[in-house]
């Protein structure tokens, strides 16, 4: 058996070092990972801003050669790049570091850099390939090739016209009319369908006149959904699809692009290269906040500047981005951030934590209780019609994020569980139809998430992180008295079963067939799921040692700890259209919540053995 008192001081080791990254202002803000997609989205902006006589650019020049040379210093030795650098290559950030390289004169410059990203795309099935990565979803095909037929490398005939005129409309007509992107690329559908226009207009002369006439009126849109910080999404590529397409059509100086071309300025690293977004801010808070309560022993993190910090970032007005109601809470504080059905369950989870642990007066817990209502409510109205919750717009459609998912819905209900007064009332009860989605939208015995992934895997999907996620439900609900339905029972212990047997043979969890293969057999644990596997093996409240596996995982991440390699990332999240990232504090927080769970049933087990010895006594 693995020493309880082992974990405890691995957990109090990892908690300080979490505890170290908060910022001084009291919340956690994080770090992104670094975007080779982003940055070579970031220069094809830059240089056509420049070529199309933007105001600033003699200021932009050295920003461009700095990408530039991250760009050239991070292609990988298949020719391709990677999301990230430690993401394998794939077509769309190979395309797009090709694409800018060509604007900027650097792929004629490097043939044998070039030669070997188009011998790499030629592998990857050129254009089809790239189609094939997104099926209908044309929200990162459309804009990469755009990218392209700026470059020159691909004729306009390529670029699917996309319906710009459609964002004149009201949001509420969204969900009618089946938009080929998903909710937050509404900019995008903008600017890169009129760019497709400016260069190729459409060959039916009605057609050409209606979108003619709409062009201005469109492009409006760019005006109202642009955040104070210039970012929209506060994401590189998206801003810098907007700026591009902005700049290709002699409107390099317009008020969008030269907000645009700020917020790319002001998010640049100091090695050249930019992250795929500012930071998650919001969301990481959330969940550190979460992590380190689970044994309610030290509530120091509890402070009224970070309650007061979470409490502004809930959304208090209509967002001009999705239409979004207010109450909800987005990943990040800044501008650009959009409400969704993520990050507003771990606010309310953080609250809650805060409402119940935090040394406050009555009426800042009627300030909490309030904003959890709202919260709350914001949740119950987005729910889908098949009972599952999507990310950010309810009914838009079936592209990702828009639709329904395991991972979304699990953490909804989470956060709605421990607000149940707020809504008790209402006539429907949202965890009762939630769960029904969990028990329709399986995958045989576990669930796959939309947010996380693993590159590992032949499908990039994620099932122990989709798996973990739904047995936490089953973790915070449990209660002995109230006994799960036996079909529910059923579908929870399949699930246990089938995470318990992807235990690598080192005893942490992760990887997929392609390290398998490449290592004879052997998976590759990262810190990341091995945590999150540890916490879905606890959900039953039948004890550490009702999981054999269970201790040879703990006995795994404490050696991280104990290692300091508990801080390595692992490439797991998925952000928008299938590009990888990792941030910094994941494999940091979920290592924290991980060991918090095994000392809490450590200390229940010690509880259950005393009062087990203690009625034995009294009976004899």
């Amino acid at each position: 058996m693995i020493d309880p008192a082992r974990v405890r001081a691995c957990y109090e080791t990892a908690k300080q070092d979490l505890l170290k990254e908060r910022d001084p202002s009291g919340h956690w803000i994080g770090e992104l990972s670094t975007s080779a997609l982003s940055t070579a989205t970031a220069v094809s902006a830059l240089q056509l801003a420049v070529r199309n006589g933007s105001q600033s650019s003699n200021a932009d020049v050295s920003l461009i050669r700095g990408g530039v040379q991250y760009l050239l210093d991070h292609q990988n030795t298949d020719g391709g790049w990677g999301d990230t650098e430690l993401s394998f290559s794939n077509i769309a950030t190979t395309m797009l570091a090709v694409a800018a390289l060509t604007l900027t004169g650097d792929a004629e410059k490097n043939p044998s850099v070039l030669s070997a990203a188009n011998t790499y795309i030629e592998k990857k099935g050129g254009i089809l390939g790239l189609r094939a990565r997104y099926g209908k979803d044309k929200t990162f095909a459309v804009p990469i090739l755009t990218n392209y037929a700026l470059a020159g490398l691909v004729d306009w005939k390529e670029v699917a016209p996309l319906p710009f005129e459609a964002a004149v409309l009201p949001q509420s007509f969204y969900k009618f009319i089946q938009l080929p992107v998903v909710s937050y690329a509404i900019p995008a559908l903008v600017a890169i369908g009129q760019a497709k226009f400016y260069h190729d207009k459409p060959w039916n002369p009605v057609m050409r006149m209606i979108r003619g006439a709409m062009f201005n009126s469109a492009a409006k849109v760019l005006t109202k959904m642009q955040p104070e910080s210039g970012g929209y999404l506060e994401a590189i590529p998206l801003t810098s699809f907007v700026v591009m397409s902005l700049a290709a059509t002699e409107r390099a100086n317009s008020q969008v692009a030269q907000n645009g071309l700020r917020f790319i300025r002001e998010s640049v690293r100091p090695d050249g290269s930019w992250p795929i977004d500012t930071n998650l801010a919001t969301w990481v808070t959330t969940l550190s906040i979460n992590a380190l309560s689970v044994l309610e022993d030290d509530n120091s993190h509890l402070t009224p500047e970070c309650l007061e910090w979470l409490l502004d970032c809930q959304t208090k007005e209509i967002h001009p981005f999705t239409g979004a109601a207010p109450g909800a809470w987005g990943w990040t504080d800044l501008s650009g951030s959009v409400p969704d059905a993520d990050d507003t369950p771990g606010a309310l989870l953080a609250l809650r934590k805060f409402y119940d642990h935090g040394d406050f007066d009555s009426d800042t817990h009627k300030r909490i209780e309030e904003a959890a209502t709202a919260g709350s409510q914001w949740l119950i109205d987005l729910q889908n019609r098949d009972r599952g919750w999507p990310t950010f717009c309810s009914g838009w459609g079936t592209q990702p994020f828009d639709r329904s998912g395991s991972d979304i819905t699990a953490h909804v209900m989470r956060g709605l569980y421990v607000w149940a007064w707020t809504w008790a009332h209402l006539r429907v009860n949202p965890l009762g139809t939630g769960m029904s989605y969990l028990t329709k939208y399986r995958h045989e015995d576990h669930w796959l998430p939309l947010w996380f992934g693993n590159q590992d895997r032949e499908e990039e999907d994620n099932p122990i992180y989709g798996t973990s996620k739904v047995l936490c439900f089953f973790r915070d609900t449990f209660n002995p008295e109230i006994p799960l339905p036996d079909k529910v029972a059923e579908i929870r212990d399949n699930a246990l079963n089938w995470l318990a047997n992807q235990q690598n043979e080192d005893g942490g969890f992760g990887g997929g067939q392609a390290v398998k293969d490449a290592t004879n057999g052997r998976y590759e644990s990262s810190v990341e799921e091995t945590s999150l596997a540890i916490e879905g093996l606890l959900c039953d409240n039948k004890g550490i040692e009702n999981y054999p596996g269970l201790e040879k995982a703990v006995d795994w991440l404490c050696r991280r700890v104990e290692e300091n390699s508990h801080i390595e990332c692992s490439p797991i999240g998925f952000y928008f259209s299938k590009l990888w990232y990792y941030e910094k504090l994941y494999p940091r927080i979920m290592t924290v919540s991980a060991l918090a769970h095994v000392c809490r049933a450590y200390d229940a087990n010690v509880r259950g053995n005393a009062l087990s010895g203690s009625g034995t006594r009294e009976s004899s």
